[in-house]
């Protein structure tokens, strides 16, 4: 991902090993990525066990919000692509019980939301 992708938004794909440095302290023993995307600072990880969303809060990033989802807990999902005037694509997750989604990330328009999209229906299967 270029420098500008990332201050424009747009999502790219990471490899493991290079998430596995920055979050291998959360993953549980034997855990494995499978997946990951980088969207601006935040990450978007795929292992066989769960869905995990790294939110880096603040100017630094120090800050960071890792919200952990079993795929089991996925009740749907939706993707909305970006038209001629709106050029933000938004990926929303609901989880069991809830009415609301509980994960909305915007992506601009690119084709990693459908990989995202991919995976998910994948793993919730």
């Amino acid at each position: 991902m270029g420098f500008f992708d990332g201050l424009i938004g747009n999502a790219s794909n990471v490899q493991p090993e290079e998430v596995q440095k920055e979050v291998g302290s959360i993953l549980t023993d034997g855990e494995e990525i499978t997946a990951a995307f980088k969207l601006i600072r935040d990450l978007i990880i795929f292992t066989e066990k769960r869905l995990i969303l790294v939110d880096k809060q603040g100017i630094t990033g120090k800050k960071v919000d890792y919200h952990s989802i079993p795929y089991k807990s996925i009740s749907h999902f939706s993707v909305e692509t970006a038209g001629h005037l709106d050029l933000d694509a938004e990926l929303k997750i609901w989880i069991s019980g809830a009415a609301l989604p509980a994960v909305s990330k915007t992506f601009r328009k690119d084709n990693h939301i459908f990989d995202v999209q991919k995976i998910l229906a994948q793993m919730t299967c």
